[in-house]
């Protein structure tokens, strides 16, 4: 196999994301309380749990958008303060606004800002990266389409294909899948597997129980404090899950622990 260059710079041997004794708090109520997380490079990790868990949270303070109350965040083992460009992050569809006048391939050309620096414009190059990412998630006959008009699947394609561009080595994802229909979760199910496949590392906010062991090779469960973390096989059980979920999962939960 061909060797990535990007990823051969970072210790085969290190996490890509290791998190201590993390606790994160709005108006004094704690939402993530002293969680531990190591994550090795190079795995699809499922962030599970109920609403209110502190999942979307738990993205947030690695990319440094929410400043912890106490604890560590290292990316490839250094502080994550100073870290820049190790990172792509895909927010919720739902938290933006999709009504201003801008169109796909502009949107996607966005993601290229970081690597340019602010010397720097924006020309043909750049343009072409944006094009290319359109075309990995199928959305090259959109680019000059105003993004008002898209879908919601569409949408959520033209924010994936803006991470592409970014070149990271860490991808975050907060419910990718959440109202997309199926071939865009298939799109996106290929485009995660073909970063994990190179080297990349994966972290995808999840709701389908049902998914997990088909989408993903490790799994964390949340719910305020880590219940459980670690391979699939291991950590998405039907007692974790009951204690994550608190009784709450059923049926459901047994299908999908038995990979029914």
């Amino acid at each position: 196999m061909r060797a990535n260059p990007a990823v051969d710079k970072v210790p085969q041997a290190t996490n890509a994301i290791e998190v201590e004794d993390l606790t994160v708090a709005y108006a004094d109520q704690p939402v993530l309380w002293d969680v531990d997380l190591a994550v090795p490079a190079g795995v699809k990790m499922a962030i599970v749990g109920p609403n209110g868990a502190g999942k979307s949270t738990l993205i947030k303070a690695a990319m440094g958008l929410i400043e912890p109350v106490a604890g560590e965040i290292r990316i490839f083992g250094r502080a994550r303060q100073r870290v820049r460009g190790e990172i792509a992050y895909v927010p919720q569809r739902t938290s933006l606004e999709w009504d201003f006048p801008t169109d796909a391939l502009d949107i996607v050309t966005m993601g290229t800002y970081g690597r340019l620096g602010w010397l720097r414009r924006v020309g043909a190059r750049q343009r072409e990266e944006a094009a290319e990412a359109l075309r990995a998630v199928g959305m090259e006959a959109f680019a000059r389409r105003p993004i008002a008009q898209l879908s919601g699947g569409q949408q959520q394609r033209v924010l994936l294909a803006r991470a592409l561009v970014q070149r990271a080595e860490i991808y975050m994802l907060d419910e990718p899948f959440q109202g997309v229909d199926a071939p865009t979760e298939r799109t996106i199910v290929e485009v995660l597997d073909g970063l994990a496949g190179a080297g990349k590392t994966i972290l995808v906010v999840h709701h389908d129980l049902q998914t997990v062991a088909q989408y993903f090779d490790q799994v964390l469960l949340l719910n305020v404090r880590a219940i459980a973390a670690g391979p699939v096989a291991e950590a998405f059980t039907e007692d974790n899950l009951r204690m994550t979920f608190g009784g709450r999962v059923g049926v459901l939960a047994r299908g999908a622990a038995s990979g029914g």
